[in-house]
């Protein structure tokens, strides 16, 4: 869809601002960075925000190591590095300089403050289960101690979920099963939002992988430090093509500087046993440090039988180097794991959740009709397979170079690569006609006394025997997406501080090379495989398509500090994605035919399988541009307007895609004409972190924002009328715009030293901007409501903490969700909560601490849908949420 006319007049004058923050750069290059510092003695956590306003110094830390301290007071025209110096002195902590010129507050060596000096802070200081990051955009993060409150060995995505404008939701308690994973960014869903691990790209975050993995494969739960989210618009350096929504930043904890160990095991419901070990090797040496850490995690899926596990393997290892001008950083994880997947119900339905038959083979044969049979199956399409699940191995290092040339100019650079091989697999019954044509396409194509309007069924004369011979004589047969990934590439990042101006000029290139295939095998009585082996030696591979993607984004920026108070940022940047899809093994045209009255022979009258060649994503100019003006010495005014683009994905059969369409020749016409989808996002808001002298409330800390959204070109893949159940062939194509309004509250209310209460509510309106034509069907979408995405959405955490005593009360509430394109089925209102409490002992011989923590998920044992899919008409998918369960935790610090 061609954007409106404010559309070039809204770059023009982005350009302008640009031009005239960037030549300003010039008349201030040899300008005093000082500025006017001002600040009391007071908690550290609220002198280091208080000094991040005054200074415009992004300054990031975790509420764990400001905890129990005290800044001096700080008064004078000082640089922010020297006020900085100053705040810090004599507090063990340290201050690292980023790649965009802020600041990062980590602990240091210094020994533990004195009892007395604890007593006196602890009136001041309380945990924050949320900060949020000062900049012209929304940045909010949790931190990974308050993950592991949650949920310990939670994914790190669902950690979000405690964040306003987020809705995660997932299957299982800790947010792991990636087929059923959803989550959804003022009204983005997560394959249109831009994911990074320490600078390291992510991908899309879709579960058939070809660009990436999913950050509890990158990195294990526990040494996750932090995740932040940048809602609608993330930073131009972000190394992402598909953050149209936003990005999501996961980093890695530091090595310990001191040597030590530290294990945790945690036991809980349907036999969950969870390992974690880590072993520091302190610094050993001329700045460096390092550590190794092993998981492993294996539980029964609470829906399925004893037989099926979930879980696996993970290896993660880092290694630090800092010098006095260059810091060096090493890693490398591996993880091997498979995990049963749940399967969907087309609601609505009185069913919940119906599991699946394995490791039970008669009892699933017994559940189906015999080869001879014409009686139909179970009723589709809440029948069970016999089993199903994912398979993933990943690979994945990266090497960070950061030297310092001068206190003003930074040079980063990180090498990355991973591989990945991973596989779905899906044992299922082959007595269905959409399962039949495919089967006697390869296994007996002249079958024609099986054929009847154009398919093979069984509803005169049974399964044909060559088709059930050859799938194993047990009417199932095992299908696969078997996936490889193989990428790597450079960042490269510069940054120079010129008077009041801080420059970043980056680039990043990436070489992916990735493949997926559709392979069918036989299941016998005496080979009938598991969801956790791959299996070998296929009937037939359906298809199979290779991408081979080039990279190329560049990005500069600049941030004006124009007065002590007001900073300006501007700058672009430019993307060109360059993607050859191939097909050397395209499915038999038959495989994917219509259906055609009357026929008795398989016919091929609508459907092509040849789409292939080469389709550019490029955008030269990707405008940015924010504003943050300190208006008191607690409160700040934040804006941003930004323009991004999501490149077409690099996949084939079945998926949105420029590779997906159903002929060469629908291919060709999307090349000439088809566009990627781009969003414009434009948010401002107020944020605050006030200490209050009152006897009761002592600080507030919170943030207010709008938001406007602008979706172009939105892709959707549209079925020729008349087409077979198969599900593939279709045609893509662009499907209009959607227009989205929002506003999100989230703030913290400190009561004394000890008591904390947080809570976020949120406020969507995604609307769909066109109608749309699927094959002959007209969808009246127009005006309509985006599915999936509840307009009202409510995150809340209670917090209590006393000596080694911590205790948490959360919950989240999601309101009514359209559960089709149309809006003509609504998924009812679901509500979650936990509970978390944890002791921690610190005068043990021979141990630094041992803590016991208790946890318990889903208290009032709701049944509710989870992520859910959306329908065209009057159904959809929906997933359970899972059950009540409980946990405990011991974790040795040594």
């Amino acid at each position: 869809m061609t954007p409106p006319t404010r559309y070039p007049r809204r770059t023009v004058l982005l350009l302008s601002a640009g031009a005239t923050i960037l030549t300003q750069t010039l008349s201030s290059a040899f300008a005093a960075p000082a500025s006017s510092v001002h600040i009391a003695s007071q908690p550290m956590g609220q002198a280091l925000v208080t000094l991040g306003q005054q200074t415009g110094r992004n300054i990031i830390f975790t509420s764990d190591a400001v905890a129990n301290l005290r800044a001096p007071a700080v008064d004078g025209t000082l640089s922010p590095d020297e006020a900085v110096k100053r705040l810090l002195r004599g507090s063990g902590l340290k201050a690292e300089a980023m790649p965009d010129g802020g600041v990062i507050i980590r602990k240091g060596t210094s020994p533990r403050p004195k009892p007395q000096r604890l007593r006196e802070t602890q009136a001041h200081e309380i945990e924050q289960i949320v900060a949020t990051g000062h900049r012209t955009r929304s940045v909010m993060s949790v931190s990974g101690d308050e993950m592991q409150t949650l949920m310990p060995g939670q994914s790190p995505m669902q950690a979000l979920d405690l964040l306003p404008g987020v809705t995660f939701t997932n299957v299982d308690p800790w947010g792991n099963n990636e087929q059923n994973s959803s989550i959804y960014v003022h009204g983005f869903n997560q394959n249109q939002l831009g994911y990074t691990m320490d600078g390291v790209p992510l991908g899309a975050g879709a579960y058939g992988n070809y660009n990436g993995l999913s950050p509890q494969r990158a990195a294990i739960s526990e040494d996750i430090g932090s995740t932040s989210l940048s809602s609608g618009a993330g930073a131009l350096g972000t190394a992402s093509t598909s953050n149209l929504g936003g990005t999501i930043e996961f980093t890695t904890r530091d090595p310990k500087q001191k040597a030590g160990a530290t294990i945790n095991q945690t036991f809980g419901s349907y036999s969950t046993f969870r390992t974690f070990a880590r072993v520091d090797t302190g610094n050993f040496g001329n700045g460096n440090s390092a550590y190794m850490a092993f998981a492993r995690q294996d539980a029964r899926p609470w829906n399925l039988g004893n037989a099926n596990r979930q879980g696996g393997y993970q290896v993660n290892g880092k290694f630090v180097h800092k010098g006095e001008d260059t810091t060096i950083t090493a890693y490398f994880d591996w993880q091997n794991k498979a995990e049963p997947n749940t399967q969907g119900l087309t609601a609505p339905t009185d069913l919940y959740a119906r599991g699946a038959f394995y490791p039970d083979l008669n009892a699933a044969m017994a559940g189906y009709p015999a080869e001879s049979s014409t009686k139909a199956g179970p009723a589709t399409p809440n029948n069970k397979y016999y089993f199903s699940a994912a398979q993933r191995t990943d690979y994945l290092t990266y090497l960070k170079i950061s030297h310092r040339f001068s206190p003003n100019l930074t040079w980063d650079n990180q090498l990355y690569f991973h591989y990945d091989d991973g596989a779905g697999v899906v044992a299922t019954s082959i007595r269905t006609n959409a399962i039949l044509t495919i089967l006697g396409s390869y296994l007996d194509p002249t079958g024609t006394k099986y054929i009847k309007n154009g398919q093979f069924t069984y509803s005169v004369a049974g399964i044909d025997p060559k088709v059930w011979n050859a799938t194993g004589g047990t009417g199932f047969a095992v299908r696969t997406t078997e996936y490889s990934d193989y990428r790597g590439g450079l960042t490269s990042t510069l940054h120079y501080r010129l008077g009041h101006h801080n420059i970043e000029l980056g680039g990043w290139y990436e070489r992916n090379n990735n493949m997926q295939a559709r392979r069918w095998y036989p299941l016998t009585a005496t080979n009938t495989l598991t969801p956790y082996e791959r299996p070998t030696n296929p009937l037939f591979t359906q298809w199979q398509n290779n991408f081979y993607t080039n990279t190329f984004v560049t990005h500069l920026q600049d941030s004006w500090k124009v007065t002590p108070r007001l900073t300006l940022t501007a700058g672009f940047k430019s993307e060109l994605v360059y993607t050859n899809g191939t097909l050397p093994i395209a499915a038999l045209p038959q495989s994917l035919a219509s259906s055609v009255k009357g026929a008795k022979t398989i016919v091929d009258t609508s459907t092509q399988t040849i789409a292939g060649g080469t389709i550019p994503s490029y955008n030269p100019f990707l405008p940015a541009f924010g504003a943050l003006w300190n208006f008191t010495q607690h409160e700040q005014l934040f804006a941003n307007i930004q323009e991004n683009m999501d490149s077409f994905a690099s996949t084939g059969y079945g998926s949105t895609s420029p590779w997906a369409v159903s002929s060469q020749a629908d291919f060709e016409k999307f090349k000439r004409s088809g566009k990627p989808e781009s969003s414009w996002t434009y948010e401002t808001g107020i944020r605050t972190s006030h200490p209050i002298n009152t006897r009761i409330l002592t600080g507030i800390s919170g943030q207010l924002e709008y938001y406007h959204v602008d979706f172009y070109n939105r892709l959707g893949t549209i079925s020729p009328p008349g087409q077979g159940i198969s599900g593939v062939g279709n045609t893509v194509a662009n499907l209009g715009s959607v227009s989205t309004n929002g506003m999100d509250l989230s703030f913290t209310l400190r009561f004394g030293p000890h008591f904390s209460i947080y809570d976020a509510v949120s406020y969507v309106s995604s609307i769909y901007g066109n109608d749309f034509m699927d094959g002959a069907t007209l969808y009246a979408t127009q005006g309509k409501k985006v599915p999936a995405i509840p307009a009202w959405s409510d995150k809340f955490a209670v917090n209590y903490n006393q000596g080694g005593f911590n205790a948490q009360f959360s919950g989240s509430y999601m309101g009514v969700r359209p559960g089709t394109i149309t809006n003509s089925v609504m998924v009812p209102p679901r509500v979650q909560l936990a509970f978390s409490s944890s002791y921690t002992f610190r005068q043990i011989p021979h141990m630094n601490s041992l803590k016991l923590q208790f946890n318990a998920s889903n208290l009032t044992n709701a049944r509710s849908w989870s992520s859910i899919s959306a329908g065209d008409a009057s159904t959809y998918t929906g997933y359970p949420t899972a059950p009540r369960m409980f946990f405990g935790t011991v974790s040795a610090a040594f």
